[in-house]
């Protein structure tokens, strides 16, 4: 009898619905879950959390001042002294490399930053209100994405100016018209689902509905773009940097760090100017990816890698 009752009691619809946790939770448990299955994943996390490490904690971390000059140490070989070695002005390249790590990773994640929120903006209007507002604003897209994008980059840099904040401002402003693709793509889709047609009956207005309802739905894809984008714009700053236009000394950036690659000289007998701030560069593009590859498989369920 005592069998028979709790059998009962736990078919209970009343029951099972206290029990049962929420979608929601489930949902987030489920994807927290794919992404620790990826190995690559968690290596990019823990990889670019001691970089971000480094570069924050610089100061403290450094024994050496990244600034400072001495006529006694121009390019030694990496000692107990110098961890890294110093340059052709005798500043320590350690300090210098850890420095540089804050203004990359600031560029990646400002840059992204900025043409994420104008693509979600400008998709989202695109893909909801269709029509002449959908044409519009795609072949604006359209005419972004028509002309070499590097090209324009190192045009305006040279025009406005080799800057920190010159170049997340163009790569900002000229890297949108991707995601806004993305964000179109999905409003088309779901636009249509019953609970839009739901909100719209109750007598939510459109901005309600674009972003409260519908842009939560479409954010998986665009986390993903916009991960892959931070590792682009690292490497974009870092080829500016390298080529002159993009933050200029003394501030240490990984690519202007790259420039004393260009002799031969350097190249064969100093190893310890150029091989830090490249492997600096190669980890913290590896680790985004890494990231980024992971979010798109623990986001995208159905997606098989």
């Amino acid at each position: 009898m005592s069998q028979t009752a709790a059998a009962t009691a736990d078919t209970n619809p009343n029951t099972l619905a206290a029990n049962a946790p929420s979608g929601r939770v489930t949902k987030r448990a489920g994807t927290w879950t794919r992404f620790r299955q990826h190995k690559l994943a968690l290596i990019g996390v823990c990889t670019l959390f001691i970089l971000v490490v480094l570069a924050v904690g610089s100061p403290w971390i450094a024994p050496n001042d990244p600034y400072k000059t001495s006529l006694r140490a121009i390019s030694k070989p990496p000692s107990s002294e110098h961890w890294l070695g110093t340059d052709a002005s005798g500043r320590d390249v350690f300090a210098r490399v850890t420095l540089a790590g804050r203004v990359s990773l600031q560029v990646g994640l400002v840059a992204v930053s900025i043409y994420t929120t104008i693509g979600v903006v400008v998709g989202a209007l695109a893909g909801f209100y269709g029509g002449l507002v959908d044409s519009s604003l795609m072949r604006l897209a359209d005419i972004f994405l028509a002309f070499p994008s590097l090209i324009i980059i190192i045009t305006l840099v040279s025009v406005l100016g080799p800057s920190m904040w010159n170049i997340m401002a163009v790569i900002g402003l000229l890297g949108w018209p991707p995601i806004a693709r993305i964000v179109r793509g999905q409003f088309l889709s779901l636009r249509e689902q019953e609970f839009v047609l739901a909100s719209r009956t109750v007598g939510s207005r459109g901005r309600r509905i674009m972003f409260r309802h519908l842009l939560p739905n479409a954010l998986a894809p665009v986390i993903v773009a916009a991960t892959f984008g931070m590792a682009s714009a690292i490497l974009l700053e870092a080829g500016l940097s390298f080529l002159g236009l993009g933050v200029q000394p003394p501030t240490p950036t990984w690519g202007n760090m790259l420039t004393d690659a260009q002799s031969l000289t350097i190249l064969q007998n100093m190893l310890w100017l150029w091989i830090p701030p490249g492997v600096m560069i190669a980890l913290a593009v590896l680790s985004i990816n890494f990231i980024g590859d992971g979010l798109r498989d623990a986001l995208d369920p159905h997606h098989t890698r």
